[in-house]
């Protein structure tokens, strides 16, 4: 483990950042990446992405152009994904894959970032903030380059579309014209036997003609969250429709996801004072999002 500083400016931050090896003995959803026809023989991530990556994880990509329409299908098919508990993984880019990042987190849920540059160059620039909002509501940042490689080549964004792929169960695009980049994620996806979803749009935009064709060729069509559940054989979480009212309650709500905390383990997330902490914890728990077991530590209610 080795400490890396990112500067996010305004929201400067020290991260940890640890380095996964992918070899034969790599099990589970992570066992893809080494059976790439380009295997990953190395992740560096900031933030919970081991725990996500063993969740149900649905990537979610499209074009950088989107539309009102784009957004508004995004927008919704994320937060309710994400409120059915499944990790929303994308890209970190500009357009679709960042209104998604920010539809789970917006829903109470959890997203990772797949990033085509190291960790200590965010891309693009301007979405550092919400990088910090993903590690800070309990997400995660991977890459499999390392630090000091500067900005992104051509070739990097296409290769950071495999890992997308790989780390999900099923790969849905909302929005993508006919040579829009994220296709090559559902091309990888084809390649590895994950699941390929679909949005409609109207046949006479070309920014859905992308994905309109993935439909005519076999993709399955998605006009809700449920089609992407029932399709891969996801049980939807009997979980509270709680809306985080401020940061410092989504940090909370979020570190609570899927294990339970003591107070001072909240409290090397969370800077805040223990009595504010408490009071928070008490809002939380009166609104039905927390409780506190016999033990005296805490979880999500649901």
């Amino acid at each position: 483990m080795s400490i890396l500083f990112l500067n996010f400016g305004a929201y400067a931050n020290t991260l940890l950042m640890d380095i996964l090896s992918i070899g034969v003995n790599t099990e589970g959803q992570l066992a893809r990446l080494g059976q790439l026809a380009q295997p990953v023989d190395t992740l560096f991530y900031a933030g919970n992405f081991l725990e996500l990556a063993a969740r149900p994880c649905v990537a979610i990509v499209g074009s950088r152009k989107l539309t009102p329409y784009g957004r508004a299908v995004t927008t919704t098919l994320a937060g309710d994904l994400a409120r059915a508990g499944v990790v929303i993984v994308s890209g970190l880019a500009i357009g679709i894959d960042s209104v998604a990042h920010q539809a789970a987190l917006d829903a109470g849920g959890l997203t990772i970032a797949v990033l085509p540059t190291g960790l200590d160059h965010i891309y693009p620039a301007h979405h550092h903030r919400l990088a910090d909002r993903i590690l800070h509501n309990g997400g995660a940042l991977v890459t499999e380059y390392a630090i000091g490689g500067g900005s992104p080549q051509k070739h990097q964004f296409i290769a950071r579309n495999r890992i997308i792929a790989a780390l999900s169960q099923g790969v849905l695009i909302t929005e993508a014209a006919a040579k829009s980049g994220s296709l090559h994620t559902a091309n990888f996806a084809l390649e590895q036997g994950i699941e390929v979803f679909a949005v409609p749009g109207n046949v006479t935009s070309s920014t859905s003609s992308g994905t309109n064709e993935l439909i005519k060729t076999g993709a399955t069509p998605v006009t809700a969250a449920t089609d992407v559940l029932e399709t891969l054989g996801l049980v939807m979480e009997q979980r509270s429709l709680f809306t985080p009212q401020t940061k410092q309650e989504a940090v909370i709500y979020n570190l609570l996801s899927g294990r339970e905390l003591s107070i001072d383990e909240i409290l090397t997330h969370v800077k805040i004072q223990p009595a504010e902490l408490q009071a928070r914890l008490g809002m939380l728990e009166i609104n039905g999002a927390v409780r506190q077991t016999s033990a005296g530590t805490w979880m999500r209610a649901s």
